[in-house]
């Protein structure tokens, strides 16, 4: 008898596989949730306004127009290279010092890097320009200058360096950090005046159109956005709005489209949301196509978006910092799936000092693996397809269409920022976004959650804070302000470091075996967070077995760890007996037991840990208590 050929093997296969269709899941997802919402258990409200279903067929991607275009296509959603999906890997330099940026910036480039973010806030002469690029290969390596006194000076002495060096203008790379809109945002006004910048912008692309046909010069740093909390639509609504602005004032002063649109660069943050991350700047091509097309380019070039994406500062953590390696690598792939031009990996410690061999080492080699390991270069969009992840690049797209129409009726970027309203809507996501970590809805693991408990920092820290060029001007509108959403307990954890304390935490855990394991193990993360000592125990049979090792410890804090009908009981006699021997004492129920919390109260106890806590204010209240 002949074996089955593989078809037929296929068909048969199926045949005992039989198509199912959505009504017939949906049914079976509604008895499997006996009765329980739907909408609450299953669908994600996400924080950028729209919903995520828990399952995406093949259906749902019936409506999506611009999945028939193929890379190298409008609307570009698949990226803008129609044979890789390569990138460069980008290393920013913190420090001005000219030598110390020139040695870092050598040694990046012999290591891997081909693309170098320099600070050229003290470079004003021909010879320190000379000092800062001397021995780098500038047909090699795309230099970006990200922040400059005067980006015009900038310019016009790195073409005097090109031109010294007798260097092929077509063959030099990199872009300008000139970008006035972030800075009134971050300061509050423009850096001389509204009309100024935009002379400025004009000079620069006159300049560069002549002398250098492939640098950009206006960078959209949607990150100083992401890094102030906002949400991807808000990043990405406001980034493509900003762009808008330059090219709708650059327009009225006679430069024409393709040659604006070529010379913007695009400068994201990633974070760890991974899919997300990843639809972001597929939506981002997307959108910023559509944006263009309707200014009629004469160059279809135009209309492809240049992407730049360094990773997040906002969910990076001082303690347990090696965690964030791991943030950094699923950042940077969300990156290059993204299809991202060019991506900074900062160091995983930046966030206590400065960057050394190690770190940087580290985050070069990141983008390396992801190339030379894993092949991530080779395949061209690679979730191309995915029914969840082109639904997610809908959704974002269409969002972020939403608030750019938004900003454009309200008179445009510089007027929504005038008026406040971009910082007022970034200032809702932040105050969401901290409830959430304070909640421990949103986790950053070492720090919100499984802490180390015997780790100490301060000691370690020996970065100074950023510095804030405040100048001394009238603003004319709020401020945003970049921070790290881990400062808040990193805080409290300081605070308990500094006074040299470490308040004793007693388990007292007794009656239901898997409930009191479970609430002990939330109690030890609850008070970890702030650098308390937890003492655990097995359990105990009895209440005065468990009062009488309270006696010999002395804690300052006693979490009963029960289940909430046994609290009726044991949890009153526990709470009593512990305050006719020691009145000091605070005493904590872990669990919400809402039916007996009065008599509790009257028992002796002092607080009720829970899902539903506030864990940076219950820390903070009894840091104040205990360690002041």
């Amino acid at each position: 008898m002949c074996p089955d050929t593989d078809n037929q093997a296929k068909e048969r296969l199926f045949t005992e596989f039989p198509p199912v269709n959505t009504n017939e899941w949906e049914e079976k997802i509604k008895e499997d949730l006996k009765g329980a919402d739907y909408e609450k258990k299953l669908v994600w409200k996400t924080t950028e306004g729209f919903s995520v279903r828990p399952y995406y067929r093949a259906e749902n991607l019936d409506d999506l127009k611009y999945l028939k275009s193929f890379p190298g296509e409008f609307p570009f959603a698949r990226g803008n290279k129609k044979n890789n999906n390569d990138w460069e890997i980008r290393q920013d330099i913190e420090t001005e010092n000219i030598q110390e940026a020139n040695r870092i910036a050598l040694d990046a480039v012999s290591k891997g890097a081909n693309a170098i973010g320099l600070r050229v806030k003290g470079i004003s002469k021909v010879e320190e320009m000379q000092a800062l690029l001397k021995g780098i290969d500038l047909n090699k390596t795309t230099i970006n200058f990200t922040s400059s006194k005067s980006f015009t000076a900038t310019l016009d002495l790195f073409i005097k360096e090109i031109e010294r060096q007798n260097l092929t203008p077509a063959k030099i790379k990199g872009s300008l950090g000139f970008d006035p809109l972030s800075y009134l945002l971050l300061q509050g006004n423009f850096f001389t005046t509204k009309d100024n910048n935009f002379v400025e912008a004009v000079y620069l692309i006159n300049q560069a159109k002549l002398k250098l046909p492939y640098f950009k010069l206006i960078t959209i740093n949607g990150n100083y956005l992401h890094n102030a909390g906002c949400s991807i639509v808000q990043e990405l609504g406001f980034s493509i709005a900003s762009a808008n602005e330059y090219i709708f004032q650059l327009l009225n002063k006679g430069i024409e489209i393709d040659d604006i649109a070529p010379r913007i660069l695009f400068s994201f943050a990633i974070g760890s949301n991974y899919f997300l991350e990843i639809a972001k700047l597929r939506a981002a091509r997307v959108l910023w196509a559509k944006v263009i097309e309707q200014y009629n380019p004469k160059n279809k070039e135009s209309m492809q978006i240049n992407i730049h994406t360094t990773t997040s500062k906002l969910n990076k953590t001082i303690y347990d910092a090696h965690v964030n390696i791991l943030r950094l690598t699923t950042e940077a792939m969300s990156a290059s799936i993204g299809g991202s031009d060019s991506i900074s990996v900062q160091p995983f410690d930046n966030t206590f000092k400065d960057a050394d061999e190690f770190s940087s080492r580290i985050s070069r080699n990141i983008q390396t693996i992801l190339k030379s390991e894993s092949h991530f270069d080779k395949a061209v969009d690679p979730s191309a397809g995915s029914y969840y992840i082109e639904n997610l690049t809908d959704s974002i797209a269409n969002a972020s269409l939403k608030l750019f129409q938004e900003i454009e009726e309200k008179g445009g970027f510089i007027e929504s920022v005038s008026n406040n309203f971009v910082q007022d809507e970034i200032e809702k996501t932040c105050q969401q976004r901290n409830m959430d970590i304070a909640m421990r809805k949103q986790i950053l693991l070492g720090t919100n959650q499984y802490p180390n408990l015997k780790e100490q920092m301060l000691d370690k820290i020996t970065k100074a804070k950023s510095k804030e060029y405040n100048f001394e001007k009238n603003t004319i509108c709020k401020k945003i302000k970049m921070y790290r959403g881990a400062e808040a307990f990193e805080e409290i954890r300081f605070a308990v470091e500094k006074s040299g304390k470490h308040p004793k935490v007693f388990l007292l855990t007794i009656g239901n075996p898997a409930m009191r394991k479970a609430r002990a193990a939330f109690t030890t993360n609850f008070f970890g967070c702030a650098g308390y000592e937890i003492i655990d125990n097995a359990g105990f049979k009895t209440a005065a077995e468990g009062l009488e090792v309270v006696k010999k410890v002395e804690p300052e804090i006693v979490v009963i760890c029960s289940s909430d009908e046994e609290y009726a009981t044991v949890g009153i006699e526990i709470a009593k007996g512990i305050k006719i021997n020691s009145a000091k004492i605070k005493i904590i129920i872990a669990g919400n037991p809402t039916e007996i919390i009065e008599q509790l109260k009257e028992a002796g106890v002092d607080d009720f840990i829970h899902m539903r806590s506030n864990v940076i204010e219950i820390l903070k209240k009894y840091n104040n208590i205990l360690i002041k």
